[in-house]
């Protein structure tokens, strides 16, 4: 799919086809699109197809005015996948005439630009946008963190009663997550590095502060996920190891009163065998029986009592 945006006053407008000064997101291209984007616009079309493989690792290239940029965005798998959160590359690419983004997926934070999450945007100014998507990726990846620590929150009221391992499994869902974004926006940062040192594209005065707050929200966003990477760490040794206790209590619990019940059962069957016994023909003798059995019940039970088992 291949969709036209332009910028006005600001904000973005779509368009219904190419204009000078545009930005073109392209979002899971088939080959014919490709060719046709390469042809129109003079892109090598190794350049257009990068983006398209998941284990592209954010980089840039710069060959006869055209700049291609790779970056690694965040991106939310939903409640059912094997994993809540994943990371998928973004291509950025400058050309004469406009900038394009390819991805694979409806990317997130193409997706909050769209939707005019960000202020005085214009697509002709291609270096300054590209720094706004590098922002607000790094601003995407604070905003998915916050949102694991929360599901982290959740799992941990769950476990301190839990005998299963279902929460625990989360959690190590939860942290494979955690792996490909400290991988990504590692990589993101040296890459972001690398533009500036080696400048890549003309950075404008103005646009300087810009570059050093995407910097700055990635450096927050690898502190951030190193953090929570450490605490689910020793999250998932320490409730593993309550799990564990959770089990041996109820086990405890089962035993000791599998123990009561077996007591009125022996003194029962006990008088209920067909030999001369004690009270067999005492009238009371039901009540004596109920009676033995209720005393040597509560003796036992004020044993555990004392011993803690209860």
């Amino acid at each position: 799919m291949i969709e036209y945006f332009r910028s006005e006053g600001g904000r973005l407008f779509q368009a219904e086809s190419f204009i000078e000064g545009c930005w073109i997101n392209v979002i899971d291209p088939r080959p014919e699109e490709l060719e046709r984007l390469s042809l129109e616009h003079h892109i090598p079309i190794e350049y257009l197809s990068a983006p398209l493989d998941l284990d592209e690792r954010p980089h840039f290239e710069k060959d006869d005015g055209i700049i291609s940029i790779i970056m690694q965005t965040s991106y939310p798998l939903g409640e059912h996948s094997d994993i809540p959160y994943d990371t998928v590359p973004l291509g950025i690419i400058h050309t004469d005439r406009c900038i394009l983004t390819v991805c694979t997926q409806i990317n997130p934070v193409l997706h909050e630009i769209k939707n005019g999450r960000l202020r005085q945007v214009s697509t002709v100014k291609k270096n300054r946008f590209t720094l706004q998507i590098f922002l607000r990726t790094a601003q995407r990846f604070l905003i998915d963190l916050r949102q694991i620590n929360k599901q982290v929150d959740l799992v941990e009221d769950r476990l301190e009663t839990s005998t299963r391992n279902k929460e625990l499994l989360d959690l190590l869902k939860i942290e494979k997550s955690l792996v490909y974004f400290k991988t990504a926006v590692k990589a993101n940062e040296l890459m972001m590095e690398r533009v500036k040192r080696d400048r890549v594209f003309e950075i404008y005065p103005d646009d300087q502060e810009l570059l050093d707050d995407v910097i700055i929200e990635n450096l927050q966003a690898i502190e951030m996920t190193d953090i929570t990477t450490n605490i689910l760490s020793s999250m998932m040794g320490t409730f593993a190891s309550v799990i564990s206790n959770n089990v041996n209590a109820v086990v405890k619990l089962l035993t000791t009163t599998t123990i009561l019940i077996a007591i009125p059962t022996l003194v029962t069957g006990i008088f209920g065998m067909n030999v001369p016994i004690p009270l067999l023909h005492n009238p009371n003798g039901f009540l004596w029986v109920v009676g033995i059995a209720v005393v040597l019940d509560l003796i036992v039970a004020v044993i555990f009592w004392r011993l803690k088992w209860f």
